[in-house]
């Protein structure tokens, strides 16, 4: 991945968090960054891997879909 798509993957990681629960924000801290749970989420995704970008894009994706469903048929 280019350091372009890696720049737009992290800004978009830290919006697509944005709009998570503090729970669900916790489990992607545990999963990405499990020694250090006290860091923010900016620098929990600046320091992840460029190889657990595109895997971390997927799960904040998926998460946002599921909310998005659940509310829908409240």
């Amino acid at each position: 991945m280019n350091k372009l798509l890696q720049k737009y993957a992290r800004q978009q990681l830290i919006n697509g968090l944005g709009q998570c629960t503090e729970g669900q924000v916790l489990i992607f801290k545990r999963m990405y960054a499990f020694k250090h749970l006290d860091w923010n989420i900016e620098k929990v995704i600046e320091a992840m891997p460029d190889e657990k970008l595109d895997r971390a894009m997927e799960q904040v994706e998926a998460t946002l879909k599921k909310a998005a469903i659940s509310k829908a048929t409240e």
